[in-house]
């Protein structure tokens, strides 16, 4: 029986936002018989009569033996879930397209094992959790446009020891995860980088050293290469080489595309570029204006002005 699809499970699930730990009583967990459960009730009910039409002794031990087992597997199925400490993790961000990835813990505070955990978001785990354990379940949801996506229902489930009853809960819980705009999917050269060249000869600690030049009316005393004086070659200084600062600003505006998807995709091709080559870059983005700078943090800043624009 697939639960998942189960057309009464509006009947079954709690549609409020649950809390950060929520821990599974009999107010929170569901149980029917599997479609191996009701056919094993339907051999039974076929013994029964059986025996009653025969009068068999030994049928009705079978039958009632039978039926024994069909209602203690109700409790052992229960007992599978209840006391379980359920809890929302972290959720990891992604590029559209790809998936989201939702931590969630499940931790068994008890002295008995629980077997054939089975989590689904939009894939199923299965998982063993041994006793006082707690283990992290990392959900995957694949993500089809940027902006914030929210966590769907997740479900539990059981139907150890025998399959014939599956127990399980659903869980809302308020998590979400940042999507980013899909990269394009070819390298594009940067915009022009707008050039400043400041000289730095004759300031001490600027620039590195270049060589001598003859000596000019207003370089500074510091500058002068008292070697050569001393070795009777004449007044020289010495020469600094100019440092060129760049300035690799990404804007908006500025980024050919017929639509804004595209531009926010080609701005996000110029993002993931810049940081793995480490420039110093900027970023203007609809009155958002960041100075250029490096590092994970500029980074993270601007793939969330990106995920979050709103034309």
């Amino acid at each position: 029986m697939n639960l998942q699809k189960f057309r009464w499970k509006n009947l079954f699930q709690r549609q409020h936002v649950d809390k950060e730990n929520v821990t599974l009583t009999h107010k929170r967990i569901y149980i029917l018989p599997t479609r191996k459960g009701l056919g094993f009730a339907m051999l039974v009910f076929l013994l029964l009569i059986i025996a009653f039409v025969y009068n068999n002794n030994l049928a009705y031990l079978l039958s009632f033996l039978l039926a024994s087992l069909f209602f203690i597997s109700i409790l052992h199925t229960f007992q599978s879930l209840s006391g379980l400490i359920i809890s929302a993790g972290q959720a990891h961000s992604a590029y559209a397209g790809d998936a989201v990835i939702f931590d969630l813990y499940l931790d068994n505070p008890s002295i008995v094992k629980r077997f054939n955990l089975n989590i689904i978001l939009e894939n199923a785990k299965i998982i063993n959790l041994n006793v006082k354990q707690k283990h992290c379940v990392k959900l995957n949801s694949v993500t089809s446009q940027r902006g914030w996506h929210h966590c769907k229902p997740i479900t539990l489930s059981c139907s150890y020891p025998l399959g014939l009853f599956k127990a399980w809960s659903v869980f809302h819980f308020e998590t979400k995860a940042l999507v980013y705009p899909k990269p394009y999917a070819k390298p594009l050269p940067f915009p022009e980088i707008a050039t400043e060249q400041q000289s730095y000869g004759n300031q001490k600690g600027h620039g590195d050293f270049y060589g001598l030049r003859a000596y000019q009316a207003g370089d500074s005393i510091r500058d002068i290469h008292w070697k050569s004086v001393a070795k009777g070659q004449g007044l020289h200084s010495k020469d600094y080489s100019s440092e060129t600062l760049t300035e690799l600003w990404l804007d908006y505006a500025q980024t050919p595309a017929y639509d804004t998807e595209q531009r926010l995709s080609q701005l996000c091709r110029w993002l993931i570029d810049a940081d793995k080559s480490g420039l110093h870059y900027g970023f203007i983005l609809a009155g958002l204006k960041l100075p250029p700078n490096s590092g994970s943090s500029h980074f993270k800043k601007c793939l969330t002005a990106l995920a979050l624009f709103n034309s």
